[in-house]
């Protein structure tokens, strides 16, 4: 018998082994969410991408009553981030989701600005559909909170190419719920706190500049800073790590 046949014979004598299943690579249901969070929301890079070309917007726009100078600065500012983005060859979602949401404002303002609206009347057309996204998606994310499919579930399953399968694990419903009413509270208090001044303004219980002043400073503070204490509390949350996965139990369908 040759070298290469004994070998082969030694190798066929030896008990098959069954390889050890691979352990989960997050210790706790939290921990695999966050990291699925972390990378659907993009980080604080993508909130300040989606945030500076807005500030820009509404400030020139309130401020100056220029529409067209408005539109130009927050456009190159999302220009310049987009460039970026694309020489860098990494996802361009946020620049564009704040594109579009000037955009829409814009359309608004450009439309009472053709109604025969004053300055004033175009400023609060501005703020109509933020009124109306936030009211929409809060009514949205509750729904799916009731239902037991809460929104933020579909934002992990995203990223990992399979939007449902972290359905069929109850610590991770429970879980995204509870992060759902966060990612909600901060358009039900914009809804709470602006509509009424919206209303003041176009129904001339408040004049109109009163109303664009106090929306102006309400649409600055509950934007950024808001959603950054709203992710704030979901990251205290995904810290807790309360929810462990228990040894040799499979990691959170995620």
């Amino acid at each position: 018998m040759t070298g290469d046949q004994e070998a082969t014979a030694a190798e066929a004598a030896e008990p098959a082994t069954t390889a050890a299943p691979t352990p989960p690579s997050a210790a706790t249901v939290e921990e695999v969410v966050r990291q699925q969070l972390g990378e659907a929301l993009g980080g604080v890079r993508g909130m300040l991408e989606a945030a500076v070309p807005t500030i820009c917007f509404t400030v020139l726009f309130l401020t100056l009553h220029d529409l067209r100078l408005a539109i130009t600065v927050s456009v190159a500012a999302a220009a310049v981030l987009l460039v970026v983005r694309l020489v860098q060859r990494s996802s361009v979602q946020f620049v564009l989701n704040a594109l579009f949401g000037i955009g829409i404002g814009a359309l608004f303002a450009w439309r009472a600005a053709r109604g025969g609206g004053d300055e004033g009347e175009q400023a609060l057309a501005y703020f109509l559909p933020g009124l109306i996204y936030n009211g929409v998606y809060a009514a949205l994310m509750i729904f799916t909170i009731a239902i037991r499919w809460p929104l933020v579930g579909f934002i992990v399953g995203s990223v990992t190419g399979d939007p449902t399968a972290w359905h069929a694990d109850r610590r991770v419903v429970r879980l995204c719920s509870r992060l759902t009413w966060l990612l909600a509270l901060p358009c039900l208090l914009r809804v709470a706190v602006q509509l009424p001044i919206w209303f003041a303004g176009t129904e001339g219980w408040w004049s109109t500049g009163s109303a664009v002043a106090a929306l102006g400073v309400a649409k600055l503070v509950m934007g950024w800073p808001l959603q950054v204490a709203c992710l704030a509390g979901m990251v205290w949350v995904l810290t807790r790590d309360r929810t462990p996965v228990e040894p040799g139990e499979p990691a959170p369908q995620v």
